[in-house]
């Protein structure tokens, strides 16, 4: 069905829960764009998605960090400057952020063919990059978290494709199945329940909260892969080289949010799996965490190279990449206050007495820290809910970096040991949360929200 409109806010679609069975509603915005949503039955269960407009062209980033404040202050989210000066000067904080903030999770043990080759990996693994609801089911079953499951992914992906053609490539997205990627995941998308006439028989069958994640990553690496077809590329990287080409060539100044602004546009308006926007109580609001997560991940793989492959954007200021860890931690940490918003008020009961004791230096030393043991599940939280939390994540991480660089001399020590702080950038503080959260064993074991209902996160 094509459905022809003039603005994506007008899309309204309704998504019926049937297994096996999907079907793809795509909608022409605007001249020249098309937005294609793939519906997948067994994803989402008999609710109304409104869709806000994509924000004005070259105006992306101050959409994600102004509407993030209007929705967190809308829904009466605190955050105050006494807190976030408790969390930068506390033990944790100092004792761990310059080593852990630069565990990015980006290392990558592969022999690429080329700089385009490893560009294309990177796009499809921050395309990938969620399945944070399924944390407990994928521990279960594999021992691993989301991050590390989809990665490992990603890896079968790429190793395999040698001998049983291209997974990665454009045609390769466009075909893959939820059998093989369950089969590269490792994971079993069957479950058993009992014969209805015959006792002590069972039978297997598909079904599961992991058949429901293949089933989104198939949804979601199809989609991209038919877009990159009817567009002519050969893969997600070729397009991401192209784009950062093509901002290169068309920027007029030197602000450093050029390149950024370019190629996160780019990637939004072209593929909804990075279309991480929404409505809430009548406003849009705007994430687009893999998008972003994307765009740092280049800095990262390729920033250091010299000269580098490819045009390198500057993301030291860009909003953090909120997920369901940074809103949790942020609560867990004092941050974040939900007492006085009503919608989100009751999913964390956080004391004080807590959030003293999380802020005290590590009880353990952190390489003994992890263990398999599997994590508790967190509160399961309705669409609106989530985009409240990571709304106030990224608005809460705007304010830590701002108080971080206005802090008093008098409070860095009187030999300057903690000046450091001051010069906390986004990028860093986003790691230092997502990466604090598995390096203490008694973060690990704090309660993270939970929505499956998501592929952005």
């Amino acid at each position: 069905m094509r459905l022809r409109i003039r603005a994506l806010k007008d899309i309204v679609f309704r998504a019926k829960l049937r297994v096996g069975r999907c079907r793809a509603v795509r909608a022409e915005s605007s001249p020249g764009q098309v937005c294609v949503v793939r519906t997948c039955d067994h994803i989402f269960d008999h609710y109304y998605i409104p869709m806000p407009t994509l924000p004005p062209s070259g105006a992306y980033l101050q959409a994600i960090r102004e509407s993030s404040r209007e929705l967190r202050i809308s829904a009466g989210v605190q955050i105050t400057q006494e807190n976030i000066k408790r969390l930068l000067l506390s033990p944790s904080f100092v004792q761990s952020f310059q080593r852990v903030s630069k565990d990015h999770g980006l290392v990558i043990p592969l022999n690429f063919a080329s700089d385009l080759d490893e560009l294309n990996f990177i796009s499809v693994l921050s395309l990938l990059n969620f399945a944070s609801g399924y944390r407990v089911p994928l521990h279960a079953q594999n021992g691993r978290g989301a991050w590390d499951s989809i990665r490992a992914l990603l890896f079968s992906l790429y190793i395999t494709s040698t001998s049983e053609g291209d997974y990665l490539s454009a045609k390769g997205l466009s075909n893959i199945h939820a059998s093989k990627i369950a089969e590269l995941m490792n994971i079993n998308i069957h479950v058993e329940r009992p014969h209805e006439s015959i006792p002590g028989v069972t039978i297997g069958e598909i079904g599961g909260p992991l058949y429901e994640l293949v089933k989104q990553i198939e949804g979601v690496l199809n989609e991209t892969g038919d877009i990159l077809q009817n567009n002519g590329y050969s893969n997600l990287g070729e397009f991401v080289a192209e784009a950062l080409e093509q901002a290169r060539k068309s920027r007029q100044t030197h602000n450093d949010d050029t390149l950024v602004e370019f190629l996160l546009e780019r990637l939004v308006s072209a593929f909804p799996g990075f279309r991480d926007m929404a409505e809430v109580n009548g406003k849009p609001v705007y994430c687009f965490k893999k998008a972003l997560f994307l765009i740092h991940a280049i800095v990262v793989r390729f920033g250091s190279k010299s000269p580098p492959p490819f045009p390198i954007p500057n993301t030291i200021n860009v909003p953090v990449f909120s997920d369901n860890v940074l809103p949790s931690m942020l609560v867990h940490l004092g941050v974040i206050d939900l007492s006085s918003a009503p919608d989100v008020s009751k999913l964390f009961p956080v004391s004080e007495g807590q959030v003293t004791a999380l802020l005290e230096a590590a009880p353990t030393p952190a390489t003994a820290a992890r263990s398999k043991t599997i994590p508790k599940e967190g509160p399961k939280v309705t669409r609106d809910q989530s985009y409240i939390l990571r709304a106030a994540a990224i608005d809460a991480c705007q304010l830590i970096v701002e108080t971080a660089r206005s802090l008093d001399a008098s409070l860095l020590g009187s030999d300057g040991a903690l000046q450091w702080i001051t010069e906390v950038t986004l990028p860093d503080l986003d790691m230092w949360i997502w990466s604090v959260a598995k390096d203490r064993s008694d973060y690990r074991a704090l309660e993270r929200f939970v929505d499956r209902n998501t592929i952005y996160f």
